[in-house]
């Protein structure tokens, strides 16, 4: 016969191994819930960090406490915990058994209950069940309820005991040893750099153009080369080739600078006169004669 249990009640066993299965009911906005176990000697602590059964190290080393994991069933899901009590070491006195949620309150839970089989007949009814209610609804840790030795024999006695630090808080008050810095390390989100954001107007550093002269080259930093790749030659733009001179216009009313030509080349004729001034004589002087005297100049 099952029997139901109130806070603070308990009940003998006589199975030589139990199964504690913690049960809730799933939801969309319902945390998930873990079933762990510590062993406590006569001082009420652990002896070493060993004696912490939970996900991370679901079997004890002695074989006797172990987590057999979550199932779903047609009432919701399950999440167990199993004791051969016949072969826990007369040290431990008490195995407390703990449910909790990743930093959710409790107050989300739906029908959280831990129902207690006897494990050597894993078709038969529950020994016993309690219905577990957090006394503020912020607890994210709580123990169920704990198996316990009395003289020769062992008990299961309610509890509901709640913890608002969640796990990492409960096993701290019985003696784990916690590395919560490795802990917030785990939990921490890094966040990856923003991207470079490609260079706009308003942050350009070229000035703009003086009034009549071209603009001047913008200056651009190389771009990064892709991951596992050498960076890629600078783009360097052609060399434009040098225009020739060309020679000023002369001043009003005074001639204009001869012009200067290549050595390979023959000296073009001079420019034509600046406005106002006789065509410059020159080149011809030897060429001219006088014409012959005639008869008219013949002296009588």
């Amino acid at each position: 016969m099952t029997q139901a249990m109130l806070k603070g009640s308990n009940v003998p066993l006589e199975a030589p191994a139990v199964r504690a299965v913690l049960r809730w009911t799933p939801g969309r906005s319902v945390p998930d819930v873990d079933a762990s176990a510590l062993l406590l000697g006569s001082d009420g602590r652990v002896r070493s960090d060993e004696d912490f059964v939970f996900y991370n190290q679901p079997r004890h080393p002695s074989g006797a406490v172990w987590r057999l994991g979550k199932k779903r069933d047609a009432e919701g899901l399950t999440d167990t915990i199993q004791t051969d009590l016949t072969g826990v070491a007369p040290e431990v006195h008490r195995v407390l058994l703990v449910a909790s949620t990743d930093d959710v309150a409790f107050d989300r839970v739906q029908s959280l209950r831990i129902l207690l089989y006897d494990a050597t007949s894993p078709a038969g009814e529950p020994l016993a069940y309690f219905d577990v209610t957090p006394e503020t609804g912020s607890e994210t840790a709580l123990i169920c309820g704990e198996l316990y030795r009395r003289q020769d024999a062992w008990k299961f006695r309610a509890l509901g005991e709640g913890y608002a630090n969640g796990l990492v808080g409960l096993a701290t008050d019985y003696g784990i040893s916690v590395d919560e810095s490795e802990a917030a390390a785990d939990a921490a989100v890094q966040e990856p750099a923003p991207p470079p954001q490609p260079a706009t107007a308003a942050t350009s550093s070229v000035p703009p153009p003086a009034y009549g002269y071209p603009p001047a080259a913008a200056t651009q930093a190389p771009a990064a080369p892709g991951y596992g790749y050498p960076p890629a030659a600078p783009t360097q733009a052609p060399a434009v080739p040098a225009m020739p001179a060309v020679p000023a216009a002369p001043a009003y009313g005074y001639p204009g600078p001869p012009p200067v030509a290549a050595p390979t080349q023959a000296v073009p004729p001079g420019p034509a006169p600046a406005y106002g001034y006789p065509q410059p004589v020159g080149g011809h002087e030897a060429a001219f004669t006088l014409p012959p005297q005639g008869p008219q100049f013949v002296s009588r």
